[in-house]
C-alpha cells in the first residue's frame, strides 16, 4: 500500500477503510433481511478483517524498514559503509532512508579522503629523515617510524615495547630516552661520530597522555655549517692578523725614521711596547686556534675525582652535588680538568651564580657519568643546535671553541656530551666516559 502519504496518513486510510467496510458490509445484510445484531456483527467482523489486511501491509513495510535501518546502523558500528537502503515511496520512512544513503555516501568518501591522507602521511613519516617515536602514559612505544627502527632498535619494530626496554638496550641512549629533554647530543655509528637533536614533548591525544620523541640528524646541516664557519674563521684570523702586524709595521718603520734622524729612548720605549703589547695578543690569539688544532689524544692514567676538584675549587668556584666515587677512575686528568672548567666557565658567563653551578658525578661498573648544570640565561633552540660547532659562538670576543674542545676531549676518551636547556631556566651539559681505558682510542702512559 503505497500512494504518496505518510505514514500517519496511510493508518487512518486503513481505519477509514475499515470502517467503510463495516458500514457496507452491515447495510448489504440488513438489506438482505439479515437480524440487525446480526448483521452488526458481521459487519464488525468484515471491517476488522480488511483492515487487518490493509494493516499488515502497512506496518509490514514500516517493519522491514526499521530492519533494513538496523542493520545498516549496525554496519555503520564496524565502519563498513557500503550498504545503501532502497527508496520507494515519498513517506517518512523512504525519506529516513534517503538520509541514511546520503550519510552513508558521505562517510564513505570521508573515510576515503581520510585513509588517502592517513597514507600520504605514513609514506612521510617513514620516509623522513626524522627519528619519531611515539609512546602511551605507561611507557608503551605506540609508534616508531623507520628512522627510530634504525636509530634505536637496529631496524627491529619498536611498536608495543616499553621505552624502557628500549633504553636498556641502547645504554648510550638510556639518559636521554628515560630522562628526555631538548638538547643536542652526539652518537657513534658505524664508525663515525653523528650529531642529533632532541625534541620532546608531552601531550594528549584521544584522551590519553601521550610522549612524543623527534630525534634530528644534525650531521650533515654541521657539515654545511662547518664549510660557512671555516670561511668566516679565515675573515676572522685575517682580521686579528691585519689588526696587529699593520700597527707592528707602522711601529717598526717609526722607529726606524727615528733612529736614522735621532735617539729619543721615550719615544722607543712607546713604539716598542705597543709592538710587544700586539705581538702577545696575536701570539695568544694565535695559540688558541693552535691548541684546538694539535689536540692530542687523552694519556689516561688512573686518578681521584677528590684531588682534580679540589684544585678546580680554587680557579673557579661551583657546588658539589652528591658524593663523590670513592673508587679511582680512569682519563686524562689534565684534559677532563679542562673540560670542567671550560664549562663553569661559561655557565658564569651566562650569569649564573657560583651557587647554582652544580657539578654532579655517578659512577657504574662500565661508566662514570657527569653532568654541569646551571641557572644562567640558557641557550635558543638555533644556539642549541649549533653550540657545539667548532668556532661558533654568540659572544662577541668568543672564538667559539670551548664547547667543541669539550665535545671533542669527551670523543676521544671514548664517551659522549649532550646539552641541554633546563627546566626553570638555565642550561644543562651531561657527558659519560668510559670508566676502563679504550685501546683503540686511548695512548696509555
Amino acid at each position: 500500500m503505497n500512494f504518496g502519504l505518510s505514514v500517519e496518513g496511510k493508518l487512518t486510510a486503513v481505519l477509514v477503510l475499515a470502517l467503510a467496510s463495516c458500514a457496507a458490509t452491515a447495510a448489504i445484510l440488513l438489506h438482505w433481511q439479515w437480524p440487525l445484531q446480526l448483521s452488526i456483527l458481521a459487519g464488525v467482523l468484515a471491517g476488522a478483517l480488511v483492515g487487518l489486511i490493509l494493516g499488515r501491509s502497512v506496518t509490514s513495510r514500516i517493519n522491514h524498514g526499521l530492519q533494513a535501518l538496523q542493520t545498516g546502523l549496525l554496519n555503520f558500528q564496524d565502519n563498513d559503509f557500503s550498504v545503501s537502503l532502497s527508496v520507494n515511496g515519498a513517506d517518512e520512512l523512504s525519506q529516513l532512508a534517503l538520509r541514511f544513503n546520503q550519510a552513508s555516501d558521505s562517510m564513505r568518501r570521508q573515510r576515503a579522503h581520510i585513509f588517502q591522507r592517513e597514507l600520504l602521511l605514513d609514506t612521510v613519516l617513514q620516509n623522513t629523515s626524522l627519528a619519531i617515536l611515539l609512546a602511551d602514559e605507561q611507557g608503551q612505544v605506540l609508534f616508531a617510524n623507520l628512522a627510530a627502527r634504525h636509530l634505536l632498535g637496529q631496524g627491529q619494530q619498536l611498536e608495543r615495547k616499553a621505552v624502557a626496554t628500549i633504553a636498556n638496550a641502547n645504554e648510550e641512549l638510556a639518559s636521554i630516552l628515560l630522562e628526555p629533554r631538548d638538547g643536542v647530543f652526539s652518537l657513534e655509528r658505524n664508525g663515525e661520530q653523528q650529531i642529533w637533536h632532541l625534541s620532546y614533548a608531552s601531550m594528549r591525544m584521544n584522551g590519553m597522555q601521550s610522549q612524543l620523541y623527534q630525534f634530528k640528524p644534525l650531521t650533515q646541516e654541521l657539515t654545511q655549517a662547518e664549510i660557512q664557519t671555516w670561511k668566516k674563521v679565515i675573515r676572522v684570523i685575517s682580521h686579528e692578523l691585519n689588526n696587529s702586524l699593520a700597527p707592528i709595521s707602522s711601529m717598526a718603520h717609526s722607529g726606524q725614521k727615528l733612529l736614522e734622524r735621532d735617539n729619543n729612548p721615550e719615544v722607543l720605549q712607546r713604539i716598542f711596547s705597543t709592538i710587544a703589547e700586539r705581538s702577545a695578543h696575536l701570539n695568544s690569539f694565535l695559540q688558541e686556534y693552535a691548541d684546538f688544532a694539535r689536540l692530542p689524544l687523552p694519556r689516561v692514567e688512573t686518578f681521584h675525582w677528590r684531588e682534580l676538584l679540589d684544585t678546580l675549587q680554587g680557579i673557579r668556584p661551583f657546588t658539589l652535588s652528591g658524593e663523590l666515587p670513592e673508587q679511582a677512575s680512569w682519563g686524562d686528568s689534565k684534559q677532563l680538568a679542562q673540560v670542567l672548567l671550560n664549562l663553569i666557565k661559561n655557565a658564569t658567563e651566562a650569569g649564573s651564580a657560583a651557587a647554582d653551578i652544580c657539578l654532579d658525578i655517578r659512577q657504574t661498573a662500565h661508566r662514570q657519568w657527569l653532568t654541569v648544570s646551571d641557572r644562567g640565561s640558557g641557550m635558543s633552540d638555533d644556539t642549541l643546535k649549533s653550540a657545539l660547532l667548532p668556532f661558533y659562538s654568540t659572544k662577541t670576543e668568543g672564538t667559539g671553541l670551548g664547547l667543541a674542545l669539550c665535545r671533542e676531549i669527551i670523543e676521544n676518551h671514548g664517551g659522549q656530551l649532550a646539552i641541554r636547556n633546563r627546566d626553570g631556566g638555565g642550561l644543562e651539559v651531561s657527558f659519560w666516559l668510559p670508566t676502563k681505558k679504550q685501546p683503540e682510542l686511548l695512548h696509555v702512559t
